[in-house]
């Protein structure tokens, strides 16, 4: 891990790589809106870097709608609504194509920050491996991991008001998202404005060096030993 200080105005530092703030949470949790929001608080340039941007570079046959197994559908990015349960949801699911872009995104991202780049990562932890490539692939730079929290009523609302969001997906992978329970800072955005998120994480980032990350590769390091 870097360790060296960072002048968020002048963006003066003894360190070549770039920083890392990472937005996890649900669809509708405001992470993209509080992405923005952060962009405006620095003098330095931070690049958002987003798991839409990505998703949506997938050819349309290797998006599914409740695509059969062995599909292009599914071994892309799977949308599966499952109505056999109360309340219905919106499971979201990423076959053997759709991994291996998430993947190369990662190392995509970390090709940036050790270019010099600041990035926002906007994305979902929607598989625990997901964290754990994420730790490996960050491991040798500063990570602000920042938990992006919010009701499921309003999430709900959120959705319901997006045009092309399928119902219930932000519920369909609530829990998961956030299982891990590690971050360096968390936000609300149900009961904060943008602008206070972003203060919040920013006079963070001001004070305090980042522990989340590092924290979570010792949990899993453990948890291997075991």
């Amino acid at each position: 891990m870097c360790n060296y200080c960072v002048d968020l105005k002048t963006g003066s530092c003894n360190m070549p790589s770039g920083r890392i703030i990472f937005l996890n949470g649900t669809s509708s949790a405001g992470k993209t809106t509080l992405a923005y929001e952060l962009q405006e608080r620095f003098e330095i340039p931070f690049n958002h870097v987003a798991l839409d941007q990505f998703r949506d570079g997938l050819p349309d046959k290797f998006r599914g709608l409740n695509a059969p197994v062995g599909s292009n559908g599914e071994r892309g990015l799977n949308v599966v609504p499952e109505t056999n349960c109360q309340p219905p949801y919106t499971r979201v699911a990423f076959g053997v194509d759709g991994k291996k872009m998430l993947r190369g995104m990662r190392r995509a991202m970390a090709a940036m920050v050790q270019s010099g780049n600041n990035i926002i990562v906007d994305d979902i932890i929607l598989e625990a491996e997901f964290l754990s490539d994420y730790l490996e692939v960050f491991a040798p730079f500063d990570v602000y991991f920042v938990g992006v929290r919010c009701p499921k009523t309003v999430i709900n609302q959120r959705e319901q008001a997006r045009p092309g969001r399928f119902p219930g997906t932000a519920v369909g992978h609530f829990d998961v998202c956030h299982q891990h329970d590690c971050y360096d800072v968390e936000v609300d955005t149900s009961v904060s404005t943008p602008t206070l998120c972003a203060e919040k994480i920013v006079e963070y980032m001001t004070a305090n060096r980042p522990f989340a990350f590092e924290a979570l590769r010792q949990r899993q390091e453990l948890s291997l030993q075991q």
